[in-house]
């Protein structure tokens, strides 16, 4: 298996497109960190901060009461404002001022997206590839199971993306070291089950970067399946990124009428909802029905491709 997984990788860095990915991910972070030091707008505060924040929960709280008791994403974002601004004049905790190295590195979670794409490009090519230039027939010939071949392909997937999101995170972290400087050592606040917590920066960060890592392993697992499935580059490519930029709006659409999107593949993939960053589409959602649902539609997919698979018939 070893050998297998070896192999495949050598196979996706010899492409010139791996590299061209990892120079775009590089220059994403270098870029935004220079227009966040040169030509981003300062974030200094003025005057005293807790008057501002005293100001900004009156503001908020006259936003709810003209609001009235409606419940929706902005009304159950100011409350979790309000709580967490008289959480801080509670507790003397000052808000950030500023770009720091964990700001920039928060602010670079967002391109875990173009990780997912990268992914999606690599699981849609692995398999399908190998029907288009007729390499299949090579693998196959081979002492070794259809099985073990298929899932040495995965976990090399697994692992190309593991490596861009350690990248990216590391990479964040030395180029925010260099242009803002250390941490102001301040705990992130959330707002989880009805009360403000306290988290430590670093653990928050590691936590939220390995939650979005979910989607990334979701959407590249769909877009093998139908490489697999379907031996088509182009189609696995088209398909998943369409469901990548454009399942999540459709099924925030859906679930304002209807209480069965959180059924839905997109519903759960973003596990940072559960950490206090906003509320999840349907009220009676958990963590543990998210996780149940991931592990569902993981399940299908492997299924499909497994199956598929092994009962195709490659013969010239």
């Amino acid at each position: 298996m070893f050998n297998l997984i070896k192999n495949e990788w050598i196979k996706i860095f010899s492409r010139p497109g791996t590299y061209v990915m990892i120079g775009l991910l590089v220059l994403l972070v270098i870029g935004a960190g220079s227009v966040m030091k040169f030509a981003g707008v300062s974030q200094e505060p003025e005057g005293d901060w807790k008057q501002q924040t005293q100001m900004q929960i009156e503001s908020d709280k006259q936003y709810l009461e003209e609001m009235g008791g409606s419940e929706n994403f902005q009304t159950q974002y100011y409350k979790q404002q309000v709580a967490i601004n008289e959480y801080r004049l509670a507790n003397d905790i000052e808000p950030a001022s500023g770009e720091s190295i964990w700001s920039f590195v928060n602010f670079n979670s967002n391109f875990v997206e173009i990780i997912g794409l990268f992914a999606i490009i690599v699981a849609a090519g692995i398999v399908a590839s190998e029907f288009t230039w007729g390499t299949i027939k090579l693998l196959l010939i081979r002492p070794i199971s259809r099985t073990k071949i298929l899932l040495s392909k995965y976990i090399t997937v697994l692992l190309f993306g593991i490596t861009l999101l350690l990248t990216l995170f590391l990479l964040s972290t030395l180029v925010g070291a260099i242009f803002f400087g250390g941490g102001d050592g301040q705990p992130h606040l959330v707002y989880i089950d009805g009360a403000v917590e306290e988290q430590n920066m670093v653990f928050y960060l590691i936590k939220t970067y390995l939650l979005k890592s979910i989607s990334i392993t979701m959407m590249a697992t769909m877009a093998f399946m139908i490489s697999a499935v379907f031996r088509s580059s182009s189609l696995a490519i088209g398909i998943s990124l369409f469901l990548l930029f454009m399942g999540g709006t459709a099924t925030q659409f859906i679930s304002m009428k209807y209480d069965w999107a959180k059924y839905s593949l997109f519903a759960n993939t973003d596990l940072t909802i559960y950490t206090g960053a906003m509320q999840p589409l349907v009220d009676d959602m958990t963590l543990g029905f998210s996780v149940t649902m991931l592990i569902i539609y993981f399940v299908i997919f492997h299924l499909l491709a497994f199956i598929v698979f092994k009962k195709r018939d490659v013969a010239a």
